[in-house]
């Protein structure tokens, strides 16, 4: 006859097999379908730690089953002792509480481009229990506790679009054709927005004038990135190309100059 302790094993190990097995399937499914679940919630640490726990608790409550334990008793021993616990993680729960706000609320998602009110940007890498990690463009790593983040005044430059204006200031001297200087700048910025790599070809640039200053006539000629940092070479090929333009057009860059008057029949101070 079996032992009732041997049955009891064999349950044990069926029940953390089966456990086991279904942390690696949910493991495999959210790897293969993550694109196609991230619609719905976003695959970050905290939602892959948060899929892991709950099949964890579920496995651990078909185990006490196993062993006879009542749950009724253990969750009310659990509610008057999670309170004490509570408390003395209080500042861990706020940021695992912030961290799943942040991922419910989609407001900032892996791989955005976001900068916070304190100067820090960069993409965001992952977002975990305690804090979210942010790449900047040098490379280095930020983290932020979740409850921060959620807290800042964070620009996200991915949403509601990814494209984004371009704004490049110039300026030309007094004496220039401003309809000319219009055409010009305006056949350079089409060009750029069809040729360079991160210009969005469907985008009709424009220059609009603003200033005159001691500087000549300031204008601003506006383009359009396919993501923030696409600006970086928008406006370095826009530049170059405009530079060279100009000098076969005859168009003039000014220096900043100031005009003094003086006048000859003032009398001099005593």
């Amino acid at each position: 006859m079996v032992s009732p302790w041997l049955w009891k094993a064999v349950r044990v190990a069926w029940i953390l097999f089966l456990t086991v097995v279904s942390l690696r399937l949910a493991d495999r499914l959210i790897q293969k379908h993550g694109a196609k679940l991230s619609a719905a919630l976003p695959l970050t640490s905290l939602t892959q730690g948060l899929a892991k726990g709950i099949i964890w608790g579920i496995g651990g409550l078909i185990l006490l089953d196993a062993f006879g334990i009542s749950i009724t008793p253990l969750l009310a021993a659990l509610g008057v002792g999670g309170l004490a616990v509570a408390l003395g993680l209080q500042d861990t729960l706020t940021n695992l509480f912030s961290g799943i706000y942040i991922t419910i609320a989609r407001k900032i998602r892996v791989g955005d481009y976001i900068k916070l009110d304190t100067g820090e940007e960069g993409y965001v890498v992952d977002i975990a229990w305690r804090s979210t990690r942010i790449r900047s463009l040098s490379n280095n790593l930020i983290i932020v506790p979740n409850t921060k983040l959620a807290q800042a005044i964070v620009t996200n430059y991915d949403l509601p679009t990814q494209d984004q204006a371009v704004l490049v200031e110039l300026g030309i001297d007094y004496g220039s054709d401003l309809e000319k200087v219009e055409r010009v700048t305006s056949e350079v910025a089409k060009e750029v927005m069809r040729q360079v790599a991160g210009g969005v070809p469907s985008f009709e640039p424009f220059v609009r004038y603003h200033t005159f200053s001691d500087a000549g006539i300031q204008f601003t000629v506006i383009l359009r990135g396919s993501t923030f940092v696409d600006q970086y070479l928008v406006k370095h090929e826009f530049l170059k190309r405009i530079h060279r333009r100009y000098a076969k057009e005859g168009i003039t860059l000014p220096s900043s100059l100031r005009t003094l008057i003086l006048n000859s029949s003032a009398q001099p101070p005593r």
